[in-house]
């Protein structure tokens, strides 16, 4: 089993490197875009374990690592491993 875990930037929390992104996209013709967000995409693969042990696994390492919660929010996805191969 597979895990994405999506990090992005709370709704109000400034987010220089899309300004940054945003700017040099403009400067390479590609116009009309309103605003970038930049955000984390994390993948952790598990061994023969339940979806419920490893969303508590997933939830305790966004807590305690992979997520600031104080600027941060995260999501979760499961699949299967052939199923987020590519």
């Amino acid at each position: 089993m597979i895990a994405k875990i999506h990090v992005t930037l709370k709704n109000g929390i400034l987010d220089p490197q899309g300004k940054t992104v945003k700017h040099a996209l403009e400067n390479l013709g590609i116009a009309n875009i309103a605003e970038v967000r930049m955000a984390k995409l994390i993948t952790l693969r598990f061994g023969d374990i339940s979806r419920e042990e490893a969303r508590a696994c997933c939830e305790e390492a966004c807590k305690k690592l992979l997520a600031n919660p104080v600027i941060e929010e995260y999501s979760i996805e499961f699949a299967d491993n052939e199923e987020m191969a590519g």
